[in-house]
């Protein structure tokens, strides 16, 4: 009976898929009966002409912006930046470029590629490319004009700060590859650093490769592997890399969605290279995807502590499909799971009305690691050991996002032909003085969120009668607030020549210099050398693990 019961209820739901199959269909064909029609009678009683594959991409992008983030469709003219995404290569000039509004500029050229090699520095604005005036034109349409078939010239022309007249440049395209693994060494102590900042192709063969050089002919006392900032790639890297320090044989990741083609089960493959060293995993909050993979599958089988912030909880996977006209799609057909059976995934895009989300730390569905430690499910991954972050004022948040910081590292590069290296380099009280007078000169002011709730208090009290009673004390709640601020450039001073070195050493020595500057006061890797080496005398790495 039992088994009749059984029969027929999976009969039921077979029928009920086919039904509901049926109807996505119907559904399918009646919506594209309805487009068709539509743009057809547009086309021919619009009053003005309009343009149809304007209009279509338009409706194809609304549309898909009703899923998720991550399910997007890319028009021929993309097609390279898809590439690059999981390749990492791109025919170009190799510089990171951003628009201030007026003019798209140079923000980092990449160290050994044509933009550096030709002596295009951080600051220069773009204004023209190949002839084609480049004023008011964003980042993504300077990017494709610079953008082009390696071996290709390029022609521009560039305003310095500075200097007056126009610089005119002529470029060869490259096939520009990203490193994946922008800086590596062993500090003094004995503990060996990785920043990896993509997953892109050979990644794990380029970690392998790195990690053996830095243990060669030297006894390693840890390995920090820095995975912050790192916004993930592909996944089969992920998994090769965790392979490294995992024994072969093991499950990393499944993927489970509709379809049976996106269900898989992705272990190690290999024979690992390192079981033993102690191991750190540096993450935060730009870490996701395949970062989260590997923190993930690092913590699940106890192998290293995980230290940082909460990571970004990104647990969807992608596949590029394509489709006619030489055009593809970017879409979401799986979750990520990991060792232990949690989902990293953060938001639950099916319920529209929860995409708003905030993240919290409140505790998801309890799992297991392979040593019986307790973590929890849906918020990304947590680390092991939480290191305090405390956000960026109002003024220096304000200073960093409105460029000022930016513009004042040109001027510094075009006074100073050289600086100290970038792990010694400091701003000292002359520069700092001078910085302020920059800031100041160019009409430094900032809304503090005080100051809006303020006036969001004004004008409720004159809209209910209050004002005239209350205004001797939102005065005086005006001039302390006023005078607070005032110092706000010396009150925010640390986190303000934080900034402001990264950004003058890597005028100096680029990607690189600025994370060997960030590694000298670093709150994360100083807490993963205390665990590792056990400096405080508490053996926290096994206690940790609960070995």
């Amino acid at each position: 009976m039992k088994y009749i019961n059984t029969l027929l209820l999976t009969l039921l739901l077979s029928v009920s898929v086919v039904a509901q199959e049926k109807q996505n269909n119907f559904e399918i064909a009646k919506s594209l009966d309805i487009y068709n029609s539509l743009l057809r009678e547009l086309n021919l009683n619009y009053v003005d002409e309009i343009n149809p594959g304007e209009l279509n991409e338009t409706a194809i992008k609304a549309m898909l912006a009703g899923l998720d983030p991550y399910t997007v469709f890319i028009p021929e003219s993309d097609i390279e930046n898809a590439k690059f995404m999981t390749t990492g290569e791109y025919g170009g000039i190799g510089a990171l470029i951003q628009y201030d509004g007026e003019f798209t500029r140079i923000s980092e050229p990449y160290y050994g590629w044509p933009a550096q090699k030709s002596g295009l520095i951080a600051g220069d604005a773009i204004l023209e490319v190949n002839g084609v005036d480049c004023q008011k034109k964003n980042t993504a349409q300077v990017s494709e004009l610079l953008k082009g078939q390696p071996g290709t010239e390029v022609k521009l022309k560039i305003k310095r700060f500075g200097q007056e007249k126009p610089i005119e440049k002529t470029l060869k395209r490259e096939k520009v590859h990203i490193d994946n693994i922008p800086y590596y060494k062993v500090f003094d102590n004995g503990v060996a650093y990785l920043s990896l900042s993509g997953f892109t192709r050979d990644a794990a063969k380029e970690m392998k490769e790195k990690f053996l050089e830095m243990r060669k002919d030297r006894e390693l006392k840890g390995f920090v592997l820095d995975l912050r900032g790192n916004g993930g790639g592909l996944m089969n890297e992920a998994v090769d890399i965790v392979n490294l320090f995992i024994p072969k044989g093991k499950p990393v990741v499944s993927m489970k969605g509709k379809s049976a083609s996106s269900n898989s089960l992705h272990g190690t493959n290999n024979e690992p290279v390192d079981l033993e060293i102690p191991l750190a995993v540096l993450v935060d909050g730009g870490s996701a995807s395949a970062s989260e993979i590997v923190a993930g599958a690092i913590q699940d089988y106890d192998r290293g502590v995980v230290i940082g912030q909460r990571t970004f909880g990104k647990g969807l996977v992608q596949n590029i499909l394509p489709l006619s006209y030489n055009t593809q799609m970017k879409v979401t057909v799986a979750h990520y799971y990991i060792p232990s059976g949690r989902c990293i995934q953060e938001i639950d895009y099916s319920h529209k009305k929860d995409t708003a989300q905030k993240k919290t730390d409140t505790l998801g569905k309890a799992f297991k690691t392979m040593g019986g430690r307790t973590v929890y499910e849906g918020h990304g991954i947590a680390p092991d050991v939480k290191v305090k972050r405390d956000p960026y004022a109002a003024a220096t948040a304000y200073l960093y996002g409105k460029n000022y910081i930016f513009d004042y590292a040109n001027k510094y590069y075009s006074e100073h032909r050289s600086i100290d290296s970038a792990d010694r380099f400091s701003i000292d009280d002359a520069t700092y003085n001078d910085f302020v007078k920059f800031v100041k000169d160019k009409g430094f002011t900032y809304t503090t969120e005080s100051e809006k709730a303020i006036e969001k208090l004004k004008k409720m009290a004159k809209e209910e009668g209050y004002l005239e009673q209350i205004k001797p004390q939102v005065e005086q709640l005006e001039k302390n607030l006023a005078a607070d601020k005032a110092n706000d450039l010396q009150k925010n001073r640390k986190d303000i020549e934080e900034l402001l070195v990264s950004e003058i050493v890597s005028r100096y020595y680029y990607q690189k210099g600025r994370i060997k500057a960030a590694l000298q006061d670093d709150p994360d890797l100083e807490r993963a050398f205390e665990i590792l080496l056990n400096t405080n005398g508490k053996n926290e790495y096994n206690t940790i693990l609960g070995k």
